[in-house]
């Protein structure tokens, strides 16, 4: 799994980008053909905003939040990733009759 972190008007720290990185490593107990991962962390005004872009073999999921702390968004942003991941394993699962 590919883990890329860039940052809009925000310093990408170590500690960011280790917070980011064992966040996303738990996206692996649910589906381990996660290839590709993308993180934008931006920083709005008063707003810190975390996104990501998931590709999955059959899949390309997306995911972002907005928090006023930027780990919060990160949070966040893993957890509505880590619930469509669950649904499209889910959905794939179920082809056969």
């Amino acid at each position: 799994m590919q883990v890329s972190i860039t940052g809009h008007h925000v310093d990408v720290t170590d500690s960011l980008k280790f917070h980011v990185e064992e966040k996303i490593g738990k996206l692996k107990r649910h589906f381990d053909n996660v290839t590709d991962v993308h993180v934008i962390l931006t920083v709005e005004k008063l707003n810190q905003k975390a996104e990501a872009t998931v590709q999955i073999s059959g899949a390309k999921l997306f995911a972002e939040d907005h928090q006023a702390d930027m780990y919060t968004a990160i949070d966040h942003m893993v957890d509505k990733l880590d619930r469509q991941i669950i649904k499209h394993k889910e959905k794939t699962g179920h082809h056969r009759g």
